[in-house]
């Protein structure tokens, strides 16, 4: 289905797939998500309707799970428009409590230096926040579903 904005959000193999066209960032449930424990694959520069899109997948995810243990595997060339990543802090801020677990997965440097300096406040509020390598998939998934 494709909106007026350019936006298509479509169904693969009972995967939420949400697509910019012609801006090539794609936010993508991963195959291995099961229940609470739930992964995307982030590509390109996700716009502010695709985020809307992907934050109403995660509010219908959170109706029938008391917490989200999540995986975030980023594309190395995945960022946010600003009012998109605007729109994310607040929904974060406002569902932080709902989350157990935060697996980042990336091969940037600049990640694990966040999620180092993050994870502590995280902690604060309950999250359990890791940092993976793109290698380490395998043990990050490992690790949310334990």
């Amino acid at each position: 289905m494709v909106d007026r904005l350019g936006v298509s959000l479509y169904i693969i193999n009972d995967r939420m797939v949400i697509n910019n066209i012609g801006v090539h960032s794609m936010i993508t449930e991963l195959s291995k998500s099961k229940g609470s424990a739930v992964g995307f694959e982030i590509t390109g520069k996700v716009s502010t309707k695709a985020e809307k899109e992907w934050l109403l997948k995660l509010d219908k995810l959170l109706e029938h799970h008391e917490k989200l243990n999540v995986l975030l595997l980023f594309g190395d060339n995945s960022n946010w428009e600003t009012d998109a990543g605007i729109d994310d802090l607040k929904w974060l801020v406002k569902h932080m409590r709902r989350f157990n677990k935060i697996a980042i997965v990336t091969d940037k440097t600049i990640w694990k230096w966040l999620i180092t300096i993050d994870s502590i406040f995280a902690k604060m509020v309950g999250i359990n926040e890791e940092h993976f390598e793109k290698s380490e998939i395998e043990k990050a998934w490992k690790w949310l579903n334990t």
